[in-house]
């Protein structure tokens, strides 16, 4: 039986909830419920709920957000969430009292932003995402792409007929090393990255420079949701490898730090580089990406943004995760894709726990490498055995295989430092 993909739909709360028809060429539907340009939570529906009417629809939107309006309540004051019928089913009514406006946001930071997309031989996924960037309700200072090491001179051609894009060669093949070349050639107060295959919002950089309103935040990630789930591997990406953290903004301090540092601070819940946002000036201070990790053919495959944030956090600062800052991915679409970079995930994972230690010797690093993965794994493989290796379980050899390999890799390099080259800017 071939897979069925499911329908992405974006619902706007404000603009009134109608039934939801029957889609049978797939297998259900994945809704993002939004307040004007907000997200508010997401739900998979089956087909076999559907055709859905609007007041169980409402019902369901309303279980979804109330988490994250809670949030917003708590944070911004919202006062009132009610239901008001109009000539649609419902229609969801957040106001605050004695107020003009439906959320209290702050005012824009007066800081240039460059935008830095690092790219590898993926032209038709960049020609989206450059194409998403020119609808942004707010301009950068500066859009930058680095082309990474390229087969073919087809990215530099694109960018030529782009007006106000500067094409930069990176003649090494490490994507640390092309988002290090773009912050070492950006000239905005701060550096925005996206990663080639994803495309933006168009509040995305409005929603990620008023997150820096906070001087104690350095870096900011945004929330990144599906951009297409037609295929089996993506599904399962987006069921248990989603770059998703949630719906409500987090701060991730020295306090949370300290919480976790024994048993490994989880620095990937802060999110990652393709959705992603730093002051310029933090680089002299901490360096940039450690070029032993992410993807290249010299390097770990993964978690180079992890581990710059580990840094951030080890030295005091604050990274700010920003859910209003929205961005889409469009997942491997075939299972050896999707294999093949799991394995680079966790290989770069387990990679940068060892490179985090090496830094600060921090045992709660050693003590995931040694404990907490392992059992894990074997909880697992255990799982696997009964349930069988379908689902959730296609990639488990690759984890593991690629756990290993993280280890081999770091011990076979040598100590690097992430300063280098970032103490003048």
């Amino acid at each position: 039986m071939s897979y069925q993909p499911w329908k992405i739909i974006h619902i706007s709360i404000d603009a009134g909830l109608s039934s939801l028809p029957t889609y049978p060429d797939y297998q259900g539907v994945y809704i993002v419920f939004w307040w004007q340009n907000i997200p508010l939570g997401h739900r998979h529906i089956p087909t076999e709920q559907l055709p859905m009417p609007a007041t169980q629809l409402l019902n369901i939107a309303l279980q979804t957000i109330t988490p994250t309006v809670s949030s917003y309540l708590d944070k911004q004051g919202i006062d009132i969430l009610q239901p008001k019928t109009v000539n649609q089913p419902a229609l969801l009514t957040v106001a605050k009292k004695s107020t003009k406006s439906s959320i209290n946001i702050p005012l824009l930071v007066k800081s240039s932003i460059s935008i830095v997309i690092p790219t590898r031989n993926r032209t038709q996924h960049l020609a989206k995402c450059l194409n998403s960037l020119q609808q942004l309700s707010q301009r950068p200072h500066e859009i930058i792409v680095v082309d990474n090491a390229p087969s073919s001179n087809t990215t530099q051609i694109l960018i030529s007929q782009i007006p106000n894009v500067r094409y930069i060669l990176e003649p090494e093949a490490s994507a640390s090393k092309a988002r290090n070349t773009g912050i070492l050639n950006a000239t905005g107060d701060i550096v925005a990255f996206i990663d080639d295959d994803m495309t933006a919002h168009p509040d995305w950089l409005m929603q990620l420079q008023k997150s820096f309103d906070d001087p104690a935040v350095m870096a900011v990630t945004g929330l990144v949701l599906p951009g297409e789930l037609t295929t089996k591997s993506q599904q399962i990406f987006e069921e248990h490898w989603s770059f998703n953290r949630g719906f409500y903004q987090v701060n991730f301090d020295r306090e949370f730090f300290e919480k976790h540092q024994h048993h490994g601070v989880p620095v990937w819940l802060i999110g990652g580089s393709g959705n992603m946002a730093v002051r310029r000036r933090i680089f002299n201070l901490i360096g940039g990406f450690d070029e032993r990790l992410g993807a290249g053919k010299k390097a770990a495959g993964c978690s180079e943004d992890s581990e710059f944030c580990y840094r951030l956090l080890a030295e005091g600062f604050v990274c700010r995760y920003e859910p209003r800052a929205v961005a889409y991915h469009y997942h491997r679409q075939d299972m050896s894709n999707l294999k093949q970079q799991i394995y680079s995930y966790m290989r770069g994972h387990v990679a940068a726990l060892l490179i985090q230690y090496e830094k600060y010797g921090h045992w709660g690093n050693l003590r995931r490498v040694l404990l907490t993965l392992p059992r894990w794994y074997l909880r697992l493989f255990m799982g696997a055995l009964i349930r069988g290796f379908g689902g959730r379980y296609q990639t488990l050899f690759a984890e593991i295989f690629g756990c290993v390999a993280g280890v081999v890799f770091y011990l076979a390099q040598r100590r690097g430092s992430a300063l280098d080259g970032f103490a003048d800017l």
